[in-house]
């Protein structure tokens, strides 16, 4: 005997009030076990919420534009008792329309709320626009009338031929300055992901058409030109291997070369004198394993001091805790002090970002920094662990290298870049006397930060390193 269930919105990650973009089937429709009910959009990625179990749909819970979280019910569904559902025909693809017949149909803009609390902040405003024309639940599930079956794609139901695509990816084409019109979608009903749009811009590279890629957000700011990329036959030179670039630093790549390409980088260096500071760190930690007999206990690294110290930075210098928005024109400044790290995996870097850092100690900041390390490595990081950072800090130090420029991480502003501490001679006034100097790399964006700013700001980190007591201050 068939049963009446819910369908739940299943773990998304940490995420809340995530908006729905897309309602995948109508009231009546068959759907197989694992089949999509309605698609999510957060900042990070776009989620199908699929059906827990076969069987027929008898009430839709959610619409177009509302927003849900973990547990949140989507539908009513009366399942069978076998997979043979499994073999039934897809939903139609009138269902979004149906399913949003008595509210406007939110189109998929960069505008459209809301939003995770853990997105970045973008100061975006609700809009919708009406469908043209409009289609009523009646009109669109069949009823044995004979009607034909209502088309649901860019060209039906958006005005104007709008580009399908969702906010994420609105926006994301808009900041590399692609036109989504020229881009075909490769995603269900014609959907543009950021794939396409990735695709796209390395077609019209190939091709010869930079130009058709703007240098500015929102379109602006005149064509790259750039040379198409340079085509080799690398084996006629000898032999080769070729591997597939890893997911992670395909997904990164993306995201740097629009950094790279959009925001106007400067970076500024200076050193800072840690003599005293690591002779602390090395005493904390004997005393620590002197404690602590078992030999787990959490050893002190110099990022969770420098952590504190960037705290300190951003709460004296606050517009280096801020994010533009796309257009250039509004800043939002940050009351709280997130801060993210880079981390080396197999597969590339990671940002895991700890929170409230302002609120916590070098040691707690040691310990869950070295947590978030291991599950970076191990592949097991969330979304929600690498959200909603205000600041990032790249150390190398391990590695090596007295200087390098590290890329901003948009939408924040200006990122820290620290290379491997080295001992040298320092004039105390007297004499030469040896001093543990760790070199520092700021790079900022120049729209928001100035030079005078950014000197001062790496001054100031090198003074709190010096002498971490003014910390307290």
């Amino acid at each position: 005997m068939a049963e009446l269930k819910e369908a739940r919105v299943p773990d998304i990650g940490g995420y809340d009030d995530v908006p729905v973009i897309e309602v995948l089937v109508a009231v009546g429709d068959t759907v197989a076990k694992d089949q999509g009910l309605i698609t999510l959009e957060s900042d990070k990625a776009t989620m199908e919420v699929p059906a827990p179990f076969a069987g027929v749909v008898k009430e839709l819970k959610v619409k177009i534009g509302d927003a849900l979280s973990e547990g949140s019910v989507v539908a009513v569904i009366e399942a069978t008792d076998s997979d043979t559902a499994a073999a039934a025909k897809p939903a139609d693809k009138a269902a979004p329309a149906a399913a949003s017949a008595a509210a406007p149909v939110v189109a998929n803009d960069p505008k459209v709320e809301p939003v995770a609390p853990a997105a970045r902040p973008d100061n975006i405003a609700q809009a919708s626009i009406a469908a043209s024309p409009a289609v009523s639940a009646s009109e669109a599930a069949p009823m044995g009338a004979g009607l034909p079956p209502v088309r649901f794609d860019a060209d039906a139901l958006l005005p104007g031929k709008v580009p399908y695509a969702s906010p994420a990816v609105r926006l994301f084409a808009r900041e590399l300055g692609v036109d989504l019109a020229q881009v075909t979608g490769s995603a269900r009903g014609g959907r543009i992901g950021k794939e396409d749009v990735q695709n796209y811009i390395k077609h019209t590279l190939q091709s010869g058409g930079g130009a058709a890629v703007a240098a500015g957000g929102g379109g602006g700011g005149g064509g790259l030109n750039l040379l198409p990329w340079p085509k080799v036959d690398f084996a006629k030179f000898g032999e080769i291997e070729v591997k597939p670039l890893a997911r992670i630093k395909k997904i990164s790549g993306a995201n740097l070369a629009r950094n790279w390409a959009m925001i106007p980088h400067v970076t500024q260096h200076d050193d800072a004198d840690i003599t005293e500071l690591e002779a602390l760190r090395v005493a904390l930690n004997k005393e620590n394993a002197a404690s602590d007999k078992s030999g787990a206990g959490i050893k002190l690294t110099m990022l969770a001091f420098i952590m504190k110290a960037c705290v300190a930075g951003l709460q004296k210098f606050p517009d280096f805790n801020s994010s533009l928005d796309a257009a250039g024109e509004n800043l939002t400044l940050k009351k709280y002090f997130h801060i993210g790290f880079a981390a080396d995996t197999p597969n590339g870097l990671v940002v895991p970002v700890i929170r409230d850092v302002d609120k916590k100690g070098v040691i707690d900041i040691a310990r869950e920094s070295s947590e978030l390390a291991k599950k970076a490595r191990d592949g097991k990081l969330g979304p929600a662990e690498m959200s909603g950072g205000c600041f990032s800090i790249s150390s190398l130090g391990g590695i090596g290298g007295t200087a390098f420029t590290p890329i901003v991480n948009a939408p924040e502003v200006a990122i820290l870049g620290v290379s491997k501490s080295a001992t040298k001679p320092v004039w105390d006034g007297k004499q030469f006397a040896p001093r543990l100097i760790l070199p520092l790399s700021l790079s900022y964006d120049h729209r928001v930060i100035d030079g005078a700013s950014a000197a001062r700001f790496t001054a100031y980190l090198a003074q709190l390193l010096g002498d971490m007591r003014r910390v307290l201050l």
